[in-house]
């Protein structure tokens, strides 16, 4: 498979979680992490479900990740993720050494990937990762869009 199928294709694992995070009302945020080709963890933000500011989909599958692999170190994994990160997220992706990140739509609020800030590549920390950017970004924005619409006519 070539690399832009393969990222797709992960992409759309991430869609899949994201749709759960907005059937539970909550942001929808997708993450999935893949190391040797598969899965090895997903999640949805699940915010508004635990009552936590930290539970991003990225930080749940982070977690999930490192006990898979039974090793905080997570070299040799990427991210997909459907929105770019946020400060928070980017520097678990930084302190977890997941080598890259695969994300769907800029984040031009809160993003710390490349729009706001760009915590990933600081050249000061003892780890970067390769960032590849806009993979499947109009799929990932729509379903962010829809939340957001429906959201705001229901209140």
């Amino acid at each position: 498979m070539e690399d832009i199928q393969r990222h797709e294709h992960f992409m759309r694992q991430a869609i899949v979680e994201a749709t759960k995070a907005m059937d539970k009302d909550d942001v929808p945020v997708g993450a999935v992490i893949v190391y040797e080709n598969r899965i090895i963890a997903r999640a949805h933000n699940q915010r508004e479900m635990l009552n936590d500011p930290t539970a991003h989909a990225e930080m749940i599958a982070i977690t999930q990740a490192a006990e898979y692999l039974q090793n905080w170190r997570l070299t040799g994994t990427t991210m997909y993720v459907t929105l770019e990160p946020c400060a928070m997220c980017a520097g678990a992706l930084v302190q977890s050494r997941i080598d890259t990140l695969v994300y769907g739509t800029v984040d031009k609020k809160a993003g710390a990937c490349i729009s706001v800030m760009n915590i990933i590549q600081e050249p000061k920390f003892n780890h970067r990762l390769e960032v590849i950017p806009n993979i499947l970004a109009e799929e990932c924005k729509f379903v962010l869009q829809k939340f957001f619409l429906e959201n705001c006519r229901t209140k």
